[in-house]
């Protein structure tokens, strides 16, 4: 077919993706030559059919996609002749040709990442045996030829993610009509307005939807136009966040008031900085991680300056509730973590397999997805806000610590918490036990429990899930028994920190035995609400001082953070792991130091050995090892 303006499509869409970033572009004479240039190729691979019309911006955003290595065009249109249907769940092709649970269509194009290229090369030889057809990087020919590819990809078990089209416009066409009723629709649309809002989170929580995202665009075209990177104004977005911080320590009204403002407005930075990544396609494995991570050094960077400031206002314990939010919270993001990664591999599986489809977990799931679909709702929103998600506890934050100070503020964030806590707790605890996947057995546990050497000397029991709650109970029960005995003006005997290491170590028996119970997700949680709860016990019975013991919580928070920064950017693992020492090794560090009567030391040499390693580890891992491999990749041979 040929365009109004007498171009084939072919070579029209050859030229959109040399402006869409693509490096080389070849047109396939058929499958096997199509296979044969992917057998070959070094790096991803975009491969689209000559049915396909679209806006550039539609394939710079499949060729830029952050989801995956391997990322599917897919439409709402109604599927035509030939055109292959897809079924998506949470965000990943999970079927192809699949009717009864079809949502949308294969859009003619797809970028295949490195490692999925043998695949995709397996599957044009055999689409290519009974009839071969083009595509662009292939010609015209039979549209279904690419259909039936990524049919074969997905039924091979290649991880395809799906990339909806939104705002802007994307059509596969099968005669004059419909090319020139296409390519009316691509006229128009502003290409560049339609960016700035695709830059917005489609589905956002309630705060950031109503009270940053109406306006934090406009900063995103600013920042564009001064050239300042996602990265840059992430680090904007931290000096915010300290500079709250201190003025809530500060105290004061006009002082809490300002760092009220502050905060709101680092947060809306913290949203511009992903807007600008996503309107000017910067994406890298470097940026994401760093937004991971100074997310969660940014609010407990808050915490410490509210704990100072109910501290220096008169409150004996305010510290205390510092710790016990940045605990409370960081055991919640580990779960939140792990049932993400739970659901992404429930979808990968059969219903019938999961478990999924009755029985209360049925319930609650179709309960959850009729929610979710009733978008603008009031049961939407009440779900989206009762979890309390990152923008609703910054406002939290700021309209507390402006208005009643800095201990309000602290004990609103400890109460919501613990009350979303225990609710989605409850509710993805039973979700999980009927879906009944075994998530850990995916991954490298270990790595994952940051289990140490300590592990290998100690025997098997195959109960994980039970070992590592029992190991946190016993350390809240020291802690208990430790703020009783200090408030009292006693201690606690060398005897009892002991027996509390020995209750926690029993965490570590479970450590080689398989992670394959429904629940067994909550291990990573239960180990670190046992390692962080010891590490304060040992601090109060120690009498240490309250920022010293947020410090090393804090640093323990980053190196745990930093690995499911990892997971969730599929990164390998810290390149100083082993010197980290494992979960269990720190505690029987800590517990020598307490009998000792050098807790103090002990929490302040430790917690400066693991920043230590961790910076270490960040600039091994981010700087050193890439230049490394760039200059390999330039060596001759």
């Amino acid at each position: 077919m040929t365009t109004d303006a007498g171009e084939r499509l072919v070579d029209r869409l050859a030229g959109q993706w040399r402006r869409a970033g693509a490096d080389e572009v070849r047109v396939a004479a058929d499958l096997s030559e199509l296979a044969d240039l992917v057998a070959e190729a070094t790096g991803p691979v975009l491969v689209s059919g000559a049915d396909l019309v679209a806006h550039t911006a539609v394939l710079k955003h499949l060729a830029t996609s952050p989801v995956g290595p391997t990322v599917a065009l897919v439409l709402t249109d109604p599927p035509a002749a030939g055109q292959a249907t897809v079924r998506e769940e949470r965000g990943q092709v999970v079927a192809v040709d699949d009717p009864a649970g079809a949502t949308g269509v294969f859009g003619g194009a797809l970028r295949v990442g490195r490692a999925d290229l043998p695949a995709l090369a397996a599957a044009a030889r055999a689409v290519a045996g009974p009839a071969t057809g083009g595509m662009a990087s292939a010609p015209e020919g039979p549209a279904s030829a690419l259909d039936r590819i990524v049919a074969g990809l997905v039924g091979c078990g290649t991880l395809v993610f799906a990339h909806r089209v939104r705002l802007l416009v994307a059509h596969r066409v099968g005669d004059p009509a419909e090319l020139a009723a296409a390519q009316a629709a691509v006229a128009a649309v502003d290409e560049d307005r339609a960016e700035l809002k695709l830059s917005v989170k489609e589905r956002d929580d309630f705060f950031t939807t109503f009270f940053v995202s109406t306006w934090s665009p406009y900063v995103t075209k600013a920042a564009a136009r001064i050239g300042l990177g996602p990265t840059a104004v992430t680090m904007i977005s931290v000096a915010f966040a300290v500079a709250a911080a201190v003025l809530f320590g500060v105290g004061g009204r006009l002082a809490l008031v300002a760092g009220g403002v502050l905060l709101y407005l680092g947060f809306v930075l913290d949203c511009v900085d992903g807007q600008l990544a996503r309107y000017t396609r910067h994406f890298s494995a470097w940026g994401g991680w760093l937004d991971t991570m100074a997310d969660r050094a940014k609010e407990y960077v808050v915490y410490a300056g509210l704990g100072y400031g109910a501290t220096h206002a008169g409150f004996r314990y305010g510290w205390a509730l510092a710790i016990a939010a940045m605990t409370l919270q960081t055991v919640r993001h580990m779960t939140d973590t792990w049932y993400g990664v739970l659901h992404d591999e429930a979808a990968r599986r059969p219903r019938a397999a999961t478990g999924d489809a009755g029985g209360i977990g049925g319930k609650l799931n179709a309960a959850s997805t009729k929610v979710q679909a009733d978008t603008g709702s009031v049961s939407y929103w009440l779900k989206r806000t009762v979890v309390f998600p990152i923008g609703e506890r910054w406002a939290l934050m700021a309209v507390a610590a402006a208005l009643f100070g800095p201990l309000v503020a602290l004990c609103a964030v400890l109460v919501w918490g613990v009350l979303a806590f225990a609710y989605t707790g409850a509710l993805r605890t039973l979700r999980a036990w009927w879906m009944r996947v075994p998530v850990l057995t995916t991954v490298d546990t270990g790595l994952h429990r940051d289990d140490g050497p300590l592990v290998r000397a100690l025997p098997v029991v195959r109960a994980p899930l039970v070992l590592a709650v029992a190991g946190a109970l016993g350390a809240a029960g020291l802690l208990l028994w430790a703020l009783l005995a200090v408030h009292a003006g006693g201690g606690l005997p060398g005897w009892a920190v002991t027996f509390a290491l020995v209750v926690l170590l029993g965490g570590a028996q479970g450590a080689r035995a398989a992670h394959d119970g429904p629940l067994d997700w909550l291990v990573p949680a239960a180990l670190r609400a046992g390692e962080y709860l010891f590490a304060i016990a040992v601090g109060v019975a120690g009498r240490v001082s309250p920022w010293l013991i947020f410090g090393y919580v804090f640093v323990l928070t980053l190196h745990h953070y930093d690995l499911t920064a990892r997971l969730e950017k599929r990164q390998a693992a810290p390149p100083l792991h082993a010197a980290t020492l494992g979960w269990e090794g720190r505690s029987a560090l800590l517990t020598i130091g307490s009998i000792a009567g050098i807790a103090s030391i002990a929490l302040a040499t430790l917690g400066t050995y693991l920043l230590v390693v961790f910076v270490a580890s960040v600039v091994l891992a981010w700087v050193v090892l890439p230049a490394r491999a760039r200059g390999g990749d330039r060596s001759p041979g």
